[in-house]
């Protein structure tokens, strides 16, 4: 059985958290930032996790991380 590949492009926009979570950072924050408020743009800056019903695709696809 060969080895499983990693989906690269994943691999760089999730992390684990010492918890086995994933973690994610959040969209919308790079462009027409003017018309979003200072604390929306704020609130985007932390990263978050990743929803559960997502978790279970995302481990197939990242079987290394």
């Amino acid at each position: 059985m060969p080895k499983m590949k990693t989906k690269k492009s994943a691999a760089k926009r999730f992390k684990l958290t010492g918890t086995g979570k994933l973690k994610r950072n959040k969209a919308f924050k790079s462009h027409i930032l003017t018309k979003k408020s200072t604390k929306r743009k704020r609130n985007l800056r932390q990263a978050t996790t990743t929803d559960l019903t997502n978790v279970k695709v995302m481990k197939k696809i990242l079987p290394y991380l």
